[in-house]
């Protein structure tokens, strides 16, 4: 398994990020100083995504080859000090895949806190997806695993696509402590008009902890399609309300940020324009939500900025409270958010990332009021097809896993 790291031209940047890749696996930069650490995956590894609770972190990355590699699954009960020993969480070998960076797995923790992993299924996976009348040919599956009752393997994966097609953006799984487990993706249904104007986000909801899904809804009516190889997110927040973020493709050209919102368990939906974007291309973005306090923040990226918001009062509380992060840059891409009980946010990217492409880890901490405070002085590179993944400790200080 490689490791591929693509940095930028020969600067200053370029040394100081050699410089931060030599810190050892696992080790803290800074730990009695810094308010941001840097956890490192094992070699190999990419497309962090972490889960928080009880005292417990929860780790799923992917490694292997991008096209049909694994998801592996580590727990820390020290917050990133140690690992357990790597679980593979796809039953079939392979059947994974990273490529674009938006495909890869999702982490959501349930009821008794039980893992809940989603993913695109890769082109040797099984079962396969539904049969696309558009290629004639059986499609990529939405797959899911959870962890077993004794927590000592993920049980087999299913395919969650019974009648939709066309999966190719990164689906998503959120998962409430009552039970409720959600994923979603964005496809087509039979009959539905071309291209991806056609597209709609699609979720397949369990009532039992992910034992059994019913057949997969249409989570809005609203003509908005949904832009074919970007990434989506589900968010459960504490109060039950169910939160979505996708990219729209409307008439090709608007490639525009909505919100979702259900506050009944998924059966209806509002479906509102947060951040407007005209451009004629898929840009291969993704998102992320986390919950402090009464608010659940969102995170997305427009015109090659990375953005966040609270969107729990409201689309129009979210648009007129929208932070950037400060200064000039190639382009921003996979925002990671995390927020401690201080009221301070980090937001984390991946800066000059491409199809391909590694780009540099990029991260800006703001106080309590949105204003920025300590900026990433030291980058270190990001692998291709790969993002950061952030999480509070106990002691209100921030980690960056890359």
């Amino acid at each position: 398994m490689g490791y591929s790291r693509t940095l930028l031209p020969s600067t200053r940047r370029e040394f100081l990020i050699a410089a931060a890749a030599a810190v050892p696996a696992l080790r803290a930069t800074n730990p009695a100083k810094a308010p941001v650490r840097i956890v490192a995956l094992p070699p190999g590894g990419i497309q962090p995504q972490v889960a928080v609770s009880e005292g417990i972190l929860h780790l799923i990355y992917f490694a292997g080859d991008p096209k049909h590699g694994d998801v592996f699954y580590m727990r820390s009960e020290d917050f990133g000090d140690a690992f357990s020993s790597p679980m593979r969480v796809n039953s079939q070998a392979g059947s994974a895949m990273a490529i674009g960076a938006i495909r890869g797995a999702q982490i959501s923790l349930g009821k008794r806190n039980r893992v809940h992993v989603a993913w695109n299924g890769s082109d040797t996976a099984q079962p396969r997806g539904p049969i696309n009348p558009e290629a004639g040919t059986p499609g990529s599956p939405m797959l899911y695993a959870r962890l077993n009752d004794q927590a000592a393997a993920f049980e087999p994966q299913r395919n969650l696509m019974q009648e939709t097609f066309g999966l190719d953006g990164g689906g998503t799984v959120a998962a409430g402590h009552n039970g409720n487990v959600y994923v979603g993706w964005h496809g087509k249904a039979p009959g539905a008009s071309q291209g991806e104007a056609g597209r709609k986000i699609w979720i397949a909801r369990s009532s039992d902890e992910g034992r059994t899904f019913a057949k997969e809804f249409a989570a809005s009516q609203e003509p908005t399609g949904a832009c074919g190889c970007c990434g989506m997110r589900l968010f459960v927040g504490s109060s039950g309300a169910i939160y979505g973020l996708y990219r729209s493709a409307r008439e090709n050209v608007h490639r525009d940020i909505y919100l979702l919102r259900s506050d009944d368990g998924a059966r209806t939906f509002s479906t509102a324009l947060l951040h407007p974007w005209n451009i004629n291309a898929c840009p291969m973005s993704s998102m992320s939500f986390v919950e402090s306090g009464n608010d659940v923040f969102a995170a997305w990226e427009t015109q090659t900025q990375v953005y966040f918001a609270p969107v729990s009062r409201g689309v129009d509380v979210a648009r007129a409270a929208i932070v950037a992060p400060p200064g000039q840059n190639p382009k921003r891409k996979y925002p990671a958010l995390a927020r401690n009980s201080r009221g301070e946010t980090l937001l984390a990217w991946a800066e000059g990332a491409g199809w391909q492409r590694g780009g540099v880890l990029g991260w800006q901490l703001f106080d309590k009021s949105g204003r920025p405070s300590a900026a990433c002085d030291i980058s270190r590179s990001t692998p291709v097809w790969s993002f950061p993944a952030v999480f509070v400790r106990p002691d209100e200080s921030f980690v960056i896993v890359v």
